[in-house]
């Protein structure tokens, strides 16, 4: 993940390649309710960087790093496309109260989207979507559907080490034959 990027573009078939790669993804009882939308225009990159809150991020201290990818994959999750799909005969409507599986499915496609990129040799970063609503009405996002995030695309550039990384690594994640 990194959060700064050099301005240049990106080949327009690995954008689209990148963008694809939410259908290679993985897809409970196969409901297909993840989505996206690509964007490449500097123009409207800008406007979704602002209406991310960029700036204040740069208030911070930081570099922009929204406003300066050469892709914005903006990730979506269609929640009732799940409904509809496990209200079938061969599936339970009840297990989505359990597991909503878009929110599985959305992180399926997000690390799909960030291994290509990084196969092509690119680099992301992740903006959450609970920080973003005032993207929805820029692109035209539908009320039921969620917006999971923005996948920030593009050429990496120097960037400042986040002090998130001086966290410890957890020692106790894998567990072997029980807890």
């Amino acid at each position: 993940m990194v959060r700064r990027f050099t301005g240049d573009p990106i080949d327009p078939q690995t954008a689209e390649r990148i963008a694809a790669a939410i259908t290679d993804a993985p897809t409970a009882g196969n409901a297909q309710g993840i989505t996206v939308i690509s964007v490449t225009d500097p123009n409207q990159i800008r406007r979704l960087a602002s209406a991310c809150g960029e700036q204040l991020y740069v208030d911070r201290g930081f570099d922009p790093w929204l406003s300066t990818a050469a892709q914005h994959i903006v990730l979506c999750a269609e929640p009732e496309r799940y409904r509809e799909r496990y209200a079938e005969a061969d599936k339970n409507s009840a297990v989505l109260e359990a597991i909503p599986w878009w929110w599985v499915d959305a992180g399926a496609a997000l690390m799909a989207i960030l291994l290509t990129a990084v196969e092509a040799g690119l680099a992301a970063g992740f903006h959450g979507g609970h920080g973003a609503d005032a993207v929805r009405p820029i692109l035209g996002i539908p009320d039921d559907v969620l917006l999971v995030g923005v996948v920030a695309v593009g050429h990496p550039a120097p960037d400042r080490r986040s002090s998130s990384l001086d966290r410890p690594k957890r020692v106790d994640t894998i567990h072997r034959h029980r807890w």
